[in-house]
């Protein structure tokens, strides 16, 4: 299986954390939250789209919304496949990791 890019990740995490309520909004929202950046919805939808396409995700057309002017959102929900690329990705960041203790990781701040 191709690894993940870290943008597939974080997106596929996201959708993961949102349960039913992953869409377009919801996801940049959760992105925002978790990693403090601000995600151009260009920069989601487009991996969504490569993910939709690759079998990770399921895209699922909501009910139109009147608030919305009768337009409907897309859902996502991460696949088995999406699950498993995800814990591919996981246990490859262990072994990569692995052996790392050594290595002060805490950054250097003002200096």
């Amino acid at each position: 299986m191709k690894t993940l890019s870290r943008t597939e990740e974080i997106i596929l995490l996201s959708i993961l954390k949102l349960g039913d309520d992953a869409y377009g909004v919801s996801i940049r929202s959760q992105i925002w939250k978790d990693t403090g950046d601000k995600w151009s919805f260009a920069s989601i939808y487009t991996p969504l789209d490569k993910l939709s396409k690759k079998g990770y995700v399921k895209k699922i057309k909501g009910n139109p919304l009147p608030e919305r002017g009768g337009k409907s959102k897309f859902y996502y929900r991460v696949t088995p496949e999406g699950k498993t690329a995800l814990i591919e990705l996981y246990e490859k960041h262990l072994r990569v990791w692995s052996d790392i203790s050594h290595i002060e990781l805490e950054p250097n701040r003002g200096k």
